[in-house]
């Protein structure tokens, strides 16, 4: 990172990521875990020159680890986040197994963070836009809904 950038305050990404959909939520969560391998894997290969003694080396070791920490303090806000909706937060450890072993989170990572369930009643306005997860099962619900209807009123055109 340069002298001159400065990560954004965790009460400001707290406040961003209240109006993100749900799916976006995921593909951040993603994307973090994503930065989080590319940084293990650099300080894995800093390391040996490290222990022979290079002071840069170490420096950006240290510097790495505390990015790091960060970035996992937003995974946190992101679950905070998510649980807020009512919704769960599913840890799955493949999805960071898979991470971690190509350095990449793929598409199947990002499917597999976006596999929620609702856990209470929806706290969006019923005017607001929704997000994927919440759309799918509300159209669900109608679809099901109509199948009911269907039975018991014959088919409307």
């Amino acid at each position: 990172m340069s002298s001159s950038a400065t990560p954004i305050p965790p009460q400001c990404f707290a406040e961003a990521i209240k109006e993100l959909p749900l799916s976006n939520l995921h593909f951040k969560d993603a994307e973090i875990r994503n930065s989080i391998a590319h940084l293990v894997s650099s300080n894995q290969q800093l390391q040996s020159f490290a222990d022979e003694g290079d002071s840069d080396c170490a420096e950006a070791i240290q510097e790495n680890l505390v990015v790091i920490q960060r970035m996992e303090e937003r995974i946190s806000m992101l679950k905070g986040e998510v649980e807020g909706r009512n919704f769960k937060w599913v840890e799955d450890e493949t999805r960071s197994e898979s991470v971690e072993s190509n350095g990449h989170a793929g598409v199947e990572e990002v499917m597999v963070a976006s596999r929620i369930t609702h856990s209470g009643p929806s706290t969006r306005p019923s005017g607001g836009p929704l997000g994927d997860v919440e759309l799918a099962r509300r159209l669900w619900e109608q679809l099901e809904e109509d199948d009911d209807d269907e039975a018991q009123d014959g088919v409307h055109l």
